[in-house]
């Protein structure tokens, strides 16, 4: 079977390789569909400071094979599968900081979730890693519910309230969740802040506020004339270019807060006159991953039509063609959210 992997700076390769061997827990799982995320651009084009280089997390496909032990799925379940599970049991855990815990770091699905087919080892199956998804689900909208539960665990960190305003820096796929979400909770102010025309243009047809280039010297004011000189509630910054913090800070409003959701690379700094956010009280929180939790909230967005993801697709590659797919979403110049299929 083939699987796509990181071989040196800038190079997906999809090579050759042979059939997982099933344990009694494991399942195994032909890959469908898969989304191509900014931590895996990351991880071929810059430098990605997370221990994992495997490519694929957001892959979705049908049951093919299960272990002689799984009783709670079967061939042919249609599922969503999460590459990373907590144990719900450790200090982390405990007190809601599931991304942190050391089982999750250690989990993964072998070799790759960006491959034609993929085991599920059985702490994964066991723990809430693999969720069935409907059969009027279709496989593409179904590679879209990690980012989403990335999205949504930020969201469940923060107070916010209907009739709020919203700044998204950054509106490539995940940042146009953020502005969906926004819209599903009812936030009265969305400004999209980029500096890809295609993508600024892309979300005005989310029935946002304003698109703002993030290079215009005027962008503040804009922000603050729409915000009754206050700035805005929530700035999301989706992207891992720092520069986006420096104006997050500038047009929140005093006690706003800031989600720190961008995959910044390896050794990245920023100087910050800490004197700003501290007379401001701005709150700064940083959100990585999500949880078998936020995975269940996603699905239900997704289900009920409340969050339509659909509408980010905009290309679909063959996994024989990873490579152009990843150079494609990298450029993102023409592009939202790319699908890799099987």
């Amino acid at each position: 079977m083939k699987a796509a992997f990181v071989t040196d700076s800038s190079n997906v390769v999809v090579k050759d390789v042979n059939k997982e061997t099933l344990g009694s827990g494991d399942i195994l799982v032909k890959m469908k569909a898969c989304g191509i995320c900014g931590s895996d651009i990351e991880k071929v084009f810059g430098k990605y400071g997370k221990p994992s280089m495997k490519l694929g997390h957001e892959p979705s496909g049908t049951i093919t094979e299960v272990g002689s032990l799984v009783n709670e799925f079967k061939v042919g379940d249609r599922v969503f599968v999460h590459h990373h599970v907590p144990c719900y049991s450790c200090h982390f855990c405990l007190h809601g900081n599931e991304t942190m815990c050391k089982k999750y770091y250690e989990t993964n699905l072998s070799p790759c979730g960006l491959s034609e087919e993929f085991l599920v080892p059985e702490w994964n199956v066991k723990h809430g890693g693999v969720i069935k998804i409907s059969d009027s689900m279709d496989f593409d909208e179904a590679a879209m519910i990690e980012p989403l539960a990335c999205c949504i665990r930020a969201w469940n960190k923060i107070s916010y309230q209907k009739g709020d305003s919203i700044a998204v820096f950054g509106v490539g796929p995940t940042g146009m969740m953020h502005v969906m979400l926004a819209k599903a909770y009812q936030f009265a102010k969305i400004f999209c802040l980029d500096l890809n025309d295609f993508r600024l243009e892309f979300s005005k047809q989310f029935g946002i506020t304003e698109a703002i280039k993030s290079s215009d010297s005027q962008l503040k004011e804009k922000i603050l004339k729409e915000t009754d000189n206050r700035g805005v509630d929530l700035a999301v910054v989706a992207t891992g270019a720092l520069e986006a913090l420096t104006d997050a800070i500038e047009i929140v409003r005093k006690g706003g807060t800031i989600i720190l959701f961008g995959v910044p690379s390896k050794g990245a700094k920023i100087d910050l006159d800490m004197s700003i956010i501290y007379s401001k009280e701005i709150s700064m929180i940083p959100s990585y991953a999500a949880s078998d939790q936020d995975t269940k909230s996603a699905l239900h967005l997704i289900e009920s039509s409340k969050v339509n993801v659909k509408k980010l697709i905009t290309h679909r590659y063959p996994i024989t063609d990873s490579q152009k797919a990843f150079v494609h979403a990298h450029k993102g110049t023409d592009s939202m959210k790319i699908i890799i299929t099987n």
